[in-house]
């Protein structure tokens, strides 16, 4: 006891006690409310970036971008949507150097069918566009594509007033909601992607309740400088829907080279991916209705899970959602080579971390080395999700990503079961083989007891389950 009040005292006597509490809500909680403006303007929100090599057709890349985190089911009768007065982009490079090649946008449009009654729907629903659904949205969307000297730039598909999927009721609303609305919310567009928009379950899974607990990990409760029982992980975004927008497209549309590269320790293999959410910059509340003009300005950004939640301090973090990802190590390189987290987990739990400025794991890994590049072949650092389309997908896949051996697993991009907070705690603990003093327990086998989520994805397009019926929304755990 005595060591742990010591490691207590010095952790006050540093600030980093304040630190932690300062920076608890943001700590490991992917990117739901990573901001403090963002968290005031969740239908904005980007939340968690997907992009992976699809397992029954090679030839094509999953893109998965999510909104609008810890969505409750039972949010009746102003059922969570898409906002209208927002401009939704996945942006797609492929030159490595993070500017954004080719976007996919999204609008959103909501249109209420009768204003004369309270009711999302007036009867069972049995397709997306169901007479019965009384608030409906649908979305346009266009592909942009910029030319090879990026003075110009075309759109290249253009489809408007397609079905949002609407919300999963429940069994009287909504009775067979996956193959008579879910299955059918997909669109196959004129140059042959696939999209959707609307609710799923939310694939993404942490022990947000304990790590927000002066990064707390239940399973070293006992080591922690306040300790508490070692206990089993729980999985805060149990029982919490998103709402997706998801594109497959051919490799051979989004590649440097356009083709399906074939050498893995070649950058023109690399698809870098970003998602953007933009407001225009002048926003007018007038009889009951909200108005918006001037430029698109950008709110949310999301490339890599957790930068901007445990690299970027509080003082940065609204602007670093404003910038572009070409920028970052400009703007905020001394945070990225001196991440705090790394210095809490030395000061809560005694780990011996490696030595700032982190060079030898955190900027090889932001460029490129968890994709499969070689140090001849890095690109420049910065957030952008990167994945290697040379690499065959797994069959069997592991939620340790590269840190398994699993090649295609993260950070080479994304899949839906990728353990992202167990292979950050590692690699900012420097439990990494690009590190090997640090690479030692319990440093490389730091978890939050929480391995995957309590509802599996599907195995088809868009991939995340089906979203949970507001009827059988979780009762809330009870207090302690």
């Amino acid at each position: 006891m005595k060591n742990r009040t010591r490691v207590v005292a010095g952790l006050a006597a540093a600030g980093l006690l304040g630190a932690v509490l300062l920076t608890a809500p943001s700590a490991e909680a992917s990117s739901h409310r990573e901001a403090p403006l963002i968290s005031q303007d969740p239908s904005a929100d980007n939340t968690d970036l997907y992009a992976f090599r699809d397992t029954t057709d090679p030839t094509k890349l999953n893109i998965i971008a999510n909104f609008i985190g810890l969505e409750d089911p039972a949010a009746g009768p102003n059922f969570t949507r898409f906002a209208d007065d927002a401009l939704y982009q996945i942006h797609i490079n492929s030159s490595g150097d993070g500017i954004r090649e080719i976007t996919y946008e999204f609008r959103f449009s909501t249109t209420v069918a009768n204003p004369n009654t309270f009711l999302y729907n007036t009867g069972p629903l049995g397709s997306p566009t169901d007479p019965n659904l009384n608030v409906r949205q649908t979305y346009s969307i266009r592909k942009i594509v910029k030319s090879k000297d990026r003075k110009s730039e075309s759109v290249e598909i253009a489809a408007s007033n397609v079905p949002v999927a609407p919300a999963n009721i429940g069994p009287r609303s909504t009775p067979n909601y996956e193959e008579a609305i879910g299955k059918k919310a997909v669109t196959t567009l004129a140059n042959g992607d696939r999209v959707f928009a609307g609710p799923r379950k939310d694939a993404f899974f942490a022990d947000l309740g304990s790590i927000f607990d002066l990064l707390g990990l239940r399973p070293l409760n006992g080591a922690h400088a306040l300790p508490l029982p070692v206990a089993a992980g729980i999985n805060g975004l149990a029982g919490k829907n998103v709402h997706v927008i998801a594109i497959q497209v051919p490799i051979a549309s989004v590649t440097k080279n356009r083709n399906i590269p074939t050498i893995v320790d070649d950058p023109a293999s690399v698809v870098g991916v970003y998602s953007v959410v933009r407001r225009q910059q002048t926003r007018v509340l007038e009889n009951a209705q909200s108005t918006g003009s001037g430029y698109w300005v950008p709110v949310s950004r999301l490339g890599l899970p957790l930068v901007n939640e445990v690299l970027i301090p509080l003082k940065w973090k609204d602007r670093f959602n404003l910038s572009e990802p070409q920028y970052d190590v400009e703007n905020y390189g001394s945070a990225l080579l001196n991440p705090e987290p790394a210095a809490l987990m030395k000061a809560l739990y005694g780990l011996n971390v490696p030595a700032n400025p982190r060079t030898s794991d955190l900027v090889p890994i932001l460029r490129g080395a968890g994709a499969g590049l070689s140090p001849a072949n890095y690109l420049p650092p910065m957030d952008i999700l990167r994945v290697n389309v040379a690499v065959p997908a797994a069959s069997s896949p592991n939620r340790l990503g590269i840190l398994a051996g699993d090649a295609q697993g993260f950070p080479n991009g994304r899949r839906l079961n990728d353990d992202v907070v167990d292979i950050l705690l590692r690699v900012l603990a420097g439990g990494t083989p690009f590190t090997p003093a640090t690479n030692v327990f319990p440093n490389n086998a730091l978890t939050d007891g929480v391995d995957t989520s309590e509802i599996q994805p599907v195995g088809y397009f868009p991939f995340e389950a089906p979203p949970i019926a507001g009827y059988s929304q979780p009762a809330a755990l009870p207090l302690p």
